[in-house]
């Protein structure tokens, strides 16, 4: 149990200071009527929502390695979940998330800004400002769909994985209260990917051309508030 708890309080972390990039700056908006943000302040907040999002993203991935060895090597667990191992899979989640965030920033905020300077928006998100762009945006698409694959598809690609073979283990286990106590340690996980993945990928790796600021709006309030909201409470649940 060590390794998920030392994953969890991860993600807690991940979660409480995603809210924070975004919330307080919102929450001002919504009472002050002036409604503005600095340049500086947009590229911090952008930066960090993205170093938490990707950061998000690589971690359910290895949460759910996690789930896999624990059920289809469970003698071997405590060898390949070990403390060093599991610090130094949080160290590459953590340079992944940076270096994407990295690219994602500076590829959007090297571009000329003309005006109006207005962002349809609840905070700084890279779909929103690159809108107010005063030059073709085509590469920045490619780039973000690009990257979309990589820090999304990839990540989900190993989730997928390893629950196939851990449903496949499952299925073998004969006792039905050993399949139902291996199906509700992995519940809460699945519960949570399916609810950041969805509007993430629909955010992050649509054409342009589909761009809807109040559908976006909506999905990135989903994706940053109600799912870090939600995370405790559905791995809380089986307490």
């Amino acid at each position: 149990h060590t390794p998920m708890y030392f994953f969890l309080s991860i993600l807690s972390l991940v979660d409480m200071s995603y809210v924070t990039t975004t919330m307080p700056q919102m929450l001002v908006n919504m009472v002050c009527p002036r409604m503005t943000i600095s340049w500086g302040a947009c590229v911090a907040q952008m930066f960090i929502f993205l170093v938490l999002g990707i950061a998000e993203c690589v971690l359910y991935a290895i949460m759910a390695y996690d789930r896999y060895v624990a059920i289809c090597f469970p003698l071997h667990y405590t060898l390949l979940m070990s403390r060093p191992v599991c610090i130094k899979m949080v160290t590459v989640c953590w340079s992944i998330s940076i270096a994407g965030a990295l690219i994602y920033t500076v590829f959007t905020m090297r571009l000329p800004y003309c005006g109006p300077h207005k962002i349809n928006h609840f905070f700084c998100e890279v779909p929103a400002v690159l809108k107010l762009a005063c030059a073709d945006t085509s590469f920045n698409d490619q780039l973000d769909f690009i990257l979309g694959f990589i820090l999304l598809l990839v990540p989900l690609s190993l989730i997928l994985a390893s629950y196939i073979r851990i449903f496949i283990s499952i299925l073998r286990i004969r006792s039905s209260q050993g399949r139902f106590k291996s199906f509700s340690t992995c519940a809460s996980h699945v519960t949570v990917v399916t609810m950041f993945y969805g509007p993430a990928m629909i955010m992050y790796m649509r054409p342009g051309s589909w761009y809807n600021p109040e559908r976006d709006k909506k999905l990135a309030l989903f994706y940053n508030v109600v799912s870090a909201f939600l995370n405790p409470i559905v791995y809380s649940l089986r307490n």
